[in-house]
């Protein structure tokens, strides 16, 4: 068994806390993930996927329980520490894709090493690697506005990479787009998981997708009430000429 990257203990979370319309979306959450991981949380709307995924990804913090990372309490951390957490540990892969609209695909990708110091040259170079990696070679100065939907989240997805964070969490990341782009994007995460080790959690209403992954976790009214091993149905591939993956199985 691989170690645990991370350990939710008896996480709650409520909001307008002490007033009439106090509302608790989650009730004494228990996860573990463990390194190098698919993982796939499961729930329609109101499930609580999203509070929980804002949680895991250091964007709230519980209104009690326990967060470890990487054997770290982070739920008492500073706010400039929890941003270098954000910046340096977790790559973030949103529906919306969240690129910012006036600077260019390379910039985007670029942004979080600027914030991480890293200088103009090295940056550059990394950026143009990590978009080369998702078949962006041809895209890398077009704006979001120029991109297609799975354009824009092979941009998001290289963005996520950019400060080799150990964990990528990805919330509804094929969404927005046709099944034959969330495909693609699927593989991609694939690719991540199978050549790099990287820790990947899935948010996700589809079962669907939820079959891919290693371990699904069912998520119904802010408890956890189910959790079995996923199908891993894609775990061999071949590699396509614009240098995507696609499983073999296509």
């Amino acid at each position: 068994m691989s170690e645990e990257m991370i350990q939710l203990q008896k996480i709650m979370k409520r909001f307008y806390i002490g007033q009439p319309n106090e509302l608790e979306i989650l009730h004494g959450i228990d996860l573990t993930v463990y390194e190098g991981e698919f993982l796939s949380i499961v729930g329609e709307s109101g499930s609580g996927k999203s509070t929980l995924m804002n949680i895991i990804g250091a964007l709230d913090r519980p209104t009690e329980g326990q967060y470890y990372l990487s054997g770290r309490e982070i739920g008492s951390l500073g706010d400039t520490e929890l941003s270098q957490i954000r910046n340096q540990q977790i790559g973030f892969v949103f529906q919306t894709y969240n690129l910012i609209p006036r600077t260019t695909a390379l910039e985007n990708v670029e942004l979080p090493m600027l914030y991480a110091g890293e200088n103009k040259r090295d940056r550059r170079s990394k950026a143009e690697e990590l978009l080369k990696m998702v078949g962006m070679s041809d895209r890398m100065m077009h704006h979001p506005d120029e991109l297609s939907g799975g354009q824009k989240q092979r941009a998001a997805i290289a963005r996520a990479m950019a400060n080799d964070p150990a964990i990528i969490l990805a919330d509804e990341p094929t969404g927005a787009l046709d099944s034959e782009t969330g495909r693609t994007i699927m593989d991609l995460f694939h690719r991540l998981h199978r050549e790099q080790g990287k820790t990947i959690i899935l948010i996700t209403h589809s079962m669907e997708l939820a079959e891919e992954t290693e371990r699904i976790i069912t998520l119904r009214d802010g408890r956890v009430t189910g959790e079995r091993e996923g199908g891993v149905r894609y775990a061999d591939f071949r590699k396509c000429e614009n240098g995507i993956w696609f499983s073999s199985s296509q």
